[in-house]
């Protein structure tokens, strides 16, 4: 017995690029910079070959005062000085006639800074990226003997944009079953490009992959379980990522998430009994009462998705009509999104417990009305558990549960899990 819905997002809010650029050095030395959007502030100078002066010029197709012996160098930007709603998937390019290029500084208003390279000639300069999307930049630019001239320009802001909620929390410890799982505001036909933009590391390291479980879910994990006291970081590069045509990302941002104890419960609706192991010693061993005959329990690997001392519980949001409503079941813990919890049960008889499966599809472990009385099975599992924590149901009479079915993709092999990441 269960609710229908599904609430484990993290509701984070969307961030802005963290990286700071340091300017690129042009001419004789090697540039030096990051590139990236956002709040990140950035110091910039100017480096030059000749040991000349600066100064501030006209930009855009601009050059210095002409000279009755020497052709000047005339410097150009695109996107062309006063730009008000410049592209922001094209990269920044700065020429120079009649001379070489000295220095280049591209600095947002935001405080970052684009890189850049300078062409073999020494004539061109481009940005590594593009620039960021509603963004005031100028260049500076200075060729060589002559003196700095600037530009600015403005990128247009998106029209359409889309945002990750992930899970779990920030700064949040797990069990080791624990995805790391983002469902999108708005579906992505373009999986590449947004999985490349999303990266999850480890500590320990471990091969982490991708899957992509529709339009607007993509779940990360190892190949087996979590380790331990895992350290797992989740970079999100999302901001102007084209997801879908039109349509881009705005985060920019690394969350970081812990792996705690690990424990592995052990559901055998043959025997109904469930054991509970924890780093590998058992922990404990309860009576428990699976899905009767007609509404057998999903077999196969679950990870608890949420926790509720107290819940309410209705027959009709699962599909069964008006066959329960139980406002107060304690101690559920959720294992699937179709409505399948482990929980406690105060309303059946105790003697059910280790001799019959007579549930609507839950796992049911003998507790009281309340959920205060800590000598019983449903309270001490629950106190024993957290978010994340694996529950594996065998011997059920059920199919294996979907893996897109809750936070349950660890029924698919490995060879299954890798075929579904888009990179």
């Amino acid at each position: 017995m269960g609710v229908s819905h599904i609430s484990n997002r993290s509701g984070q809010q969307p961030g802005g690029w963290s990286r700071r650029g340091i300017l690129g050095v042009l001419g004789a030395v090697p540039a030096v910079a990051l590139t990236g959007c956002g709040s990140g502030s950035a110091d910039a100078s100017e480096h030059t070959t000749n040991g000349t002066g600066t100064g501030t010029g006209t930009s855009g197709s601009a050059s210095t005062k002409a000279s009755p012996t020497a052709t000047q160098p005339v410097i150009s930007v695109t996107p062309a000085d006063g730009t008000k709603k410049a592209a922001f998937t094209s990269p920044v390019e700065v020429t120079v006639t009649d001379g070489t290029l000295a220095s280049v500084t591209v600095t947002g208003n935001d405080g970052s800074a684009l890189a850049g390279a300078l062409d073999e000639t020494g004539t061109t300069w481009t940005s590594t990226s593009p620039p960021c999307s509603g963004t005031k930049y100028t260049v500076t630019a200075r060729a060589e003997g002559g003196a700095a001239q600037t530009a600015t320009f403005t990128t247009r802001s998106p029209g359409e944009t889309f945002v990750g909620y992930f899970t779990p929390e920030a700064n949040s410890t797990s069990g080791v079953g624990m995805p790391v799982s983002i469902s999108f505001s708005h579906a992505v036909t373009d999986k590449a490009a947004v999985e490349k933009a999303i990266t999850v590391t480890a500590e320990p390291a471990v091969e982490i992959v991708g899957h992509w479980f529709s339009s607007t879910r993509l779940d990360f994990r190892p190949k087996t379980y979590w380790a331990a006291g895992t350290t797992i970081t989740l970079g999100l590069r999302l901001k102007d990522v084209e997801g879908a045509d039109g349509v881009y990302g705005m985060q920019s941002k690394d969350v970081t998430f812990h792996i705690g104890r690990a424990q592995i419960s052990t559901v055998d609706l043959s025997s109904k009994k469930m054991v509970v192991e924890r780093d590998g010693a058992t922990l404990a061993t309860y009576p428990v009462s699976g899905g009767d005959s007609d509404h057998t329990t999903w077999s196969g690997i679950m990870v608890i998705s949420e926790r509720f001392k107290e819940t309410r519980m209705e027959s009709s949001t699962v599909g069964l009509g008006d066959e329960y409503d139980i406002a107060d079941v304690p101690h559920a813990q959720r294992l699937t999104t179709s409505g399948t919890f482990i929980h406690g049960n105060y309303w059946a008889s105790a003697s059910i417990f280790g001799s019959r499966n007579t549930s609507h599809g839950c796992v049911g472990l003998h507790d009281t009305k309340g959920a205060d009385d800590s000598s019983v099975a449903g309270y001490e599992f629950y106190e024993s558990s957290m978010l994340g924590d694996v529950v594996i149901v065998k011997n059920s009479g059920e199919r294996t549960v979907d893996a897109a079915n809750g936070l349950n993709g660890w029924n698919l092999s490995w060879s299954d899990w890798t075929a579904g990441s888009a990179l």
